[in-house]
């Protein structure tokens, strides 16, 4: 079949007709006014010969005149991939020979630089991509334009943008004209513009038909002719949407704020790894005294804070004590929410659960007691930290009689929180608290730079004590050290797990942290031990380190002397003027020394429970793939553990949901962009925010470690695949421990989100780098190559 007519083609035709033509097939269906045309099917571009004879028989049933010629990829108008403008449209073409012509011309576009480049970042393979060609009567309108069913800027689901201008929609689409732009909310508009307030209320109308037939929100390209005939010539799925969050089935709005960056974590979370992260998260925040449930939004952690919101009591610190872990970005998000007469308060402490603030109580008390503690003598808060975590590194190996998938999976559902919480918890509060308090103490004699200063090279860190290690091995790679820069870090990796590499000292690197990755808190994703791809890039990144000086062990000592001296200047100059205050001072900064480094080790220990339940995981995965019931054993990482139960207790079979679900986390690992802050309407809270003016080149963020460096860009989405050189700026969404090793060869780091006291800028002080966090766009506003200066006193970055 090679020619047939649009109103016969179906949306379960992609692969026939291509996703535009599907579209507006099932719109003619619909009974919705469509341009009559028809479509040259996928069938004659795979064959390589326009069907001439049958093109022309079509063509004169339409009346041999003006037609427009548009493309119809197979991955065209897709739910995840629009492809607007990404091929050919060639409109008012006249006679067959024309015709014919604008036929090849689509056809020749599904290869252009810009459709190729479209399809390379969205991961679509070149070779399954056919295109179709629709071939539809001209109309010449008066007015045409865009419908968005919801808000495309905002994320709002109750309000329509619309873009019109006068003559044909191309002007609205391409960009190449002013446009008037109208918002559409249910309130009745006088006429502006190109369209009357009956035109406004016929599209409205019109999108909330074609919302309902499919399902989701719609991108509408409609034009109205002479007559006054509105007609509609596409409509495919907004494809840059946030997910909603679900519904709450309550009358007042919610807000909802995202976790996953606190942990450095922007990518979407697996579903086991959804499954147990949820619990473990809320099950914290109880053990504080705060009820948060933790919904899944797009595969994020977003944590619903609408009670704390409206609690007369909590709203009042809410901002505050988000200013450690989430940051300026999330305390901007949530000012603007409390403002918000739709969150007043709606009551107090006395409203609220009893147990819960018993619960609180006594959190208080071991809080106090564990931080006053860790105050007092650091030293012996330290070594009882690092004693308990080797007990729970040694605890949480499984035992060696499970024998059965049934066994693994009683195992895996057993698991308790570990109960020597404390001995790990108040030291590193005590530390964080140490180091944020003098800002406040120090206003007036100190500014966050010079502080930032005190913080670096801070001794006890975890991450830091990796970093230098794999340095080290990096360094004594002697006669191997060009077979790691030649050598692909994939095929280096490959080589290490089937044991036929040289032994460069990867093994025992591994025994000791192998536990971790980059988005190590989702148990979906594999570790080190795993895969050793990203150490052996990093490695990579060492060996091109030729300057001693240079080399982060040489950096670190100088941050941590610097550090020292700056915190004898402060605390000198800060006793004379206020002798309480800097007294205070200097002690809560020498205990931050002495304690804000032991932040990184409860992620570090929880990672060992973490890391077996991962493996007897996989074990039982392999159990259900050879019983014909996975068809992958890491395929249960798309599984939750009450399905895994089903697959093997009663047999259920679970492939249809893996793949439906596999296929949607591809979709969202694609995305670029996760709002801070979510509405239950789906607004993205940040998008309605105030500007912040800026100098022409100049990025704002907020400053997290001091200095002022040049250099090129190096913008990194993967760490596993990173090439960075020294003196590279790099810039990423997020970091997480895992992308540490790079900080070893930046000259400075520039990220999207984050807070002061995260992984990120906390290792960006160690090392002494600059570093700017809460830069919206940076991933998408420098290009690698660039050249940057990054000011991370001012918070502030110039493209030059």
């Amino acid at each position: 079949m090679q020619v047939i007519a649009l109103s016969e083609a179906t949306a379960d035709m992609v692969d026939l007709v291509g996703g535009k033509a599907a579209g507006l097939g099932e719109l003619i269906r619909h009974g919705e006014r469509v341009p009559a045309g028809f479509c040259v099917t996928t069938e004659a571009h795979r064959l390589g010969v326009i069907p001439t004879a049958e093109v022309v028989a079509a063509y004169e049933r339409l009346g041999a005149g003006p037609v427009a010629v548009r493309s119809s990829a197979t991955a065209e108008d897709l739910p995840d991939a629009s492809f607007a403008g990404q091929q050919d449209t060639i409109l008012d073409v006249t006679g067959t020979a024309d015709l014919i012509a604008a036929i090849e011309t689509c056809w020749g576009s599904l290869h252009s630089e810009r459709a190729t480049a479209y399809r390379d970042a969205r991961r679509i393979d070149h070779q399954t991509v056919r295109m179709a060609v629709i071939v539809q009567r001209m109309i010449t309108p008066t007015v045409a334009g865009v419908l968005f069913t919801a808000n495309p800027l905002t994320g709002r689901r109750d309000e329509m943008a619309v873009d019109a201008a006068a003559g044909l929609g191309t002007t609205v689409v391409d960009g190449a004209a002013n446009v008037d732009h109208y918002i559409l909310d249910g309130v009745t508009r006088a006429d502006t513009g190109c369209l009357t307030s009956a035109h406004l209320a016929d599209l409205r109308a019109t999108g909330e038909r074609l919302q309902a037939h499919f399902g989701c929100p719609q991108d509408v390209e409609w034009a109205i002719d002479a007559d006054g005939v509105r007609w509609l010539l596409q409509s495919r799925p907004i494809t840059t949407l946030f997910p909603l969050p679900p519904a709450s089935g309550k009358p007042l709005p919610r807000v909802y704020l995202e976790f996953g960056h606190v942990q450095g974590m922007l990518q979407p979370v697996t579903p086991m790894g959804m499954s147990t992260l949820r619990a473990q998260i809320a099950g914290m925040l109880a053990a504080l005294g705060i009820r948060v449930e933790i919904v899944d939004i797009g595969g994020r952690l977003y944590g619903d804070l609408t009670d704390l919101a409206r609690d007369s009591s909590a709203r009042r610190r809410l901002v505050k004590l988000m200013a450690v872990d989430f940051g300026p970005r999330a305390q901007a998000v949530m000012q603007h929410v409390l403002a918000d007469p739709r969150f007043a308060a709606t009551g107090g402490r006395a409203s609220r659960d009893r147990a819960q603030g018993a619960a609180s109580l006594r959190t208080a008390g071991r809080a106090v007691v564990g931080i006053l503690r860790a105050l007092a003598r650091p030293e012996a808060a330290r070594i009882r930290m690092f004693e308990t975590i080797e007990q729970m590194r040694v605890r949480s190996a499984a035992p060696g009689d499970l024998r059965t998938a049934a066994d693994r999976l009683r195992f895996v559902q057993a698991r308790d929180a570990d109960d020597s919480a404390d001995a790990i918890m108040w030291p590193i509060v005590a530390g964080m608290l140490a180091a944020t308090l003098p800002g406040a103490l120090l206003k007036g004699i100190a500014g966050p730079d010079e502080i930032h200063t005190v913080l670096g090279g801070m001794p006890h860190n975890v991450t830091i004590e990796m970093d230098l290690a794999l340095w080290r091995l990096a360094q004594d790679a002697g006669e191997h050290r060009q077979l790691l820069l030649d050598t692909p870090p994939t095929e280096l990796a490959a080589r290490h797990l089937h044991g036929t590499l040289p032994d460069i000292g990867m093994t025992a690197f591994l025994d000791a942290y192998g536990h971790r990755g980059v988005a190590e808190v989702d148990l979906g994703v594999p570790r080190w031990a795993e895969d050793p791809t990203p150490v052996f890039a990093a490695v990579a990144n060492y060996l091109r380190v030729t300057d001693p000086e240079q080399g982060p062990d040489q950096r670190f000592q100088r941050a941590s002397a610097a550090a020292e001296v700056a915190l004898e200047k402060l605390v000198g100059r800060a006793r004379r003027r206020r002798p309480v205050r800097g007294t205070i001072a200097g002690f809560l900064l020498r205990r931050a020394r002495a304690l804000a480094g032991l932040r990184e080790a409860g992620k570090f220990a929880g990672l060992y429970p973490l890391r077996e339940t991962r493996r007897q995981l996989l074990l039982v995965g392999a159990d259900l793939h050879d019983s014909g019931l996975l068809d992958q054993p890491d395929d249960i990482m798309f599984l939750t553990l009450d399905e895994v139960h089903a697959a093997v207790h009663q047999g259920v079979d679970p492939r249809a949901t893996v793949t439906s679900r596999r296929a949607t986390h591809h979709r969202e690992l694609r995305r670029r962009s996760v709002p801070v802050a979510l509405l239950s309407d789906g607004t993205d809270v940040e998008t309605v925010l105030p500007a912040v003016p800026a100098a022409d080149g100049t990025l704002v963020g907020v400053g997290a470690s001091a200095g002022r460096v040049t250099g090129p860009a190096r913008v990194v989405h993967d760490p596993a695949t990173a090439h960075v050189e020294p003196g590279d700026v790099l810039v990423a969404a997020t970091t997480d421990p895992g992308w540490t090793p790079l900080f070893l060869t930046a000259a400075a780091v520039v990220t999207e989100t984050g807070a002061i006291m995260a992984h990120g800028p906390t290792v960006a002080r160690e090392y002494g780098i600059p570093a700017v966090i809460c830069v919206p766009d940076a991933t998408r506003t420098i290009s690698t190559g660039q050249l940057v200066t990054v000011d991370g006193g001012a918070g502030t970055i110039t493209v030059h």
